[in-house]
């Protein structure tokens, strides 16, 4: 899926993101149709591998350990443990299993069992992403050949407001990563994180250096800012609904063949904003009642969204579809684990 590095310029970009809504919807979707089946959605599913105790300060974290945020540490988890949540998310429907860690960067010596970890995931016919941080050279290499499919590492805003959120860690730091993980082979998982306090030109400014890295991402997650007690965002302003729209149909746009996801956020949305956001392009959500520290919808709610939809989960047999009938909505129950 590689795009020629300048693609995408911040005056196209902005062009697009300032259309009428409803021609921004429309076009979202025209691009999405012919790339990907409108009523089908990619389901993910995220374990914290180990919690707390970050040496980062991002502003939104409550696992980091310097930005007033109370969460202690803990260890990393047991292999068997991953593998076993990892067999009840694929029984609940899930593709992709994804497991981070609140680290800076891995040391050497945890990475044999992160190995491990993407071994068995993966002989349970699961994709597999690991979200640690930055990463060695030899880091990557290990990845890589335990088959890791993806590596999850958020820009989390623009360049410009990008100091205003982190200050431990460079921007520079984090496409870096990008670059050495793409370059070994696996796949690049990255996004951000709308409502922090930046503008809407930072959000249009980070799906540019997204949509113009030398292969843009395999994933793009999209998250809605979960302000978190005792962290300098605790207080942030919640993000327009329609603003946030606007972004997943500007990602589908510039970057059409990656999946949209809409990751942190959702239980603070409604049906009709998730609609609206499926409408635009969004086609990969997380599932499960957790995602690392903030809350998400569970099983069962997002069953009967799908059901009123007529959504499908994304790589799963439908009877219907077999039997040549038309789609069902209550299939969605179905793919959704029920």
């Amino acid at each position: 899926m590689t795009e020629p590095a300048t693609a995408w310029t911040r005056a196209r970009a902005q062009e697009i993101h300032d259309k009428p809504f409803m021609d921004l919807l429309f076009e979202a979707q025209t691009v999405h149709r012919a790339h990907f089946d409108p009523n089908r959605v990619q389901m993910s599913k995220l374990l914290s591998i180990k919690t707390g105790g970050c040496a980062e300060d991002c502003a939104y974290c409550a696992q980091s350990a310097r930005n007033g945020a109370q969460m202690p540490a803990s260890k990393l988890i047991e292999v068997e443990r991953v593998i076993a949540e990892a067999r009840k998310a694929r029984d609940e429907g899930a593709t992709r299993y994804c497991m981070g860690a609140a680290w800076r960067e891995p040391k050497d010596r945890d990475m044999e069992a992160i190995v491990a970890m993407v071994e068995g995931v993966r002989a349970l016919g699961l994709e597999t992403c690991m979200t640690l941080g930055m990463l060695s050279d030899g880091q990557v290499t290990q990845l890589r050949s335990a088959g890791l499919d993806y590596y999850n590492h958020n820009i989390d805003t623009s360049e410009r407001f990008y100091p205003e959120v982190v200050t431990t860690r460079s921007f520079a730091e984090r496409i870096d990563t990008l670059e050495r993980v793409r370059a070994a082979g696996i796949k690049v998982c990255s996004g951000g994180i709308l409502g922090m306090g930046e503008e809407a030109d930072d959000r249009i400014d980070m799906l540019v250096t997204l949509a113009n890295l030398v292969e843009p991402p395999d994933s793009v997650p999209v998250n809605m800012l979960m302000p978190q007690a005792d962290t300098p965002l605790a207080d942030a302003e919640p993000i327009d609904p329609i603003a946030f729209v606007r972004v997943i149909a500007l990602a589908r746009i510039m970057m059409p063949r990656a999946h949209v996801r809409l990751s942190a956020g959702r239980s603070a949305m409604s049906d009709e904003m998730q609609a609206l956001c499926f409408l635009a392009g969004a086609n990969s959500i997380f599932v499960g009642d957790r995602l690392l520290t903030a809350g998400n919808p569970d099983t069962d709610r997002d069953a009967q969204l799908f059901a009123r939809l007529g959504i499908r989960a994304e790589g799963r047999a439908d009877p219907a579809d077999a039997a040549g009938a038309p789609p069902c909505p209550g299939d969605a129950l179905q793919a959704a684990g029920r």
